[in-house]
């Protein structure tokens, strides 16, 4: 018997990207060691940023960003921000949530294109 062909968007989700990763995926002990050696880092970045001013992107998720960059031979931060937004793998890796969005390719932060 065929299943419906049902198109419905969900009001709320309660799957998180984290549990989609499969459990032995590359990335996953890759992540710990980015997470360990980022929080190691933590008092650095604390110190290179003023107490005033618009919040940042936080440079934890851009530099987890720039690993998949690297990972997975995307050429710019174009096409990085374009994967960012839908493939949970990178949104997982870099540590948006489903509902977060993601930062246009121009910002300075991501100047190397």
């Amino acid at each position: 018997m065929r299943g419906p062909d049902i198109h419905q968007d969900t009001l709320f989700s309660t799957v998180s990207p984290a549990d989609r990763v499969p459990k032995d995926h590359p990335l996953r002990p890759i992540r710990q060691l980015v997470d360990t050696a980022l929080l190691a880092l933590d008092e650095d970045f604390d110190a290179l940023y003023a107490e005033a001013g618009r919040d940042s992107i936080p440079p934890e998720k851009l530099l987890r960003a720039q690993l998949l960059m690297v990972f997975y031979t995307i050429r710019s931060e174009r096409q990085l921000m374009e994967q960012l937004d839908y493939n949970l793998l990178f949104r997982w890796f870099v540590g948006f949530s489903i509902e977060d969005p993601v930062w246009h390719h121009s910002l300075p932060a991501m100047e190397s294109e």
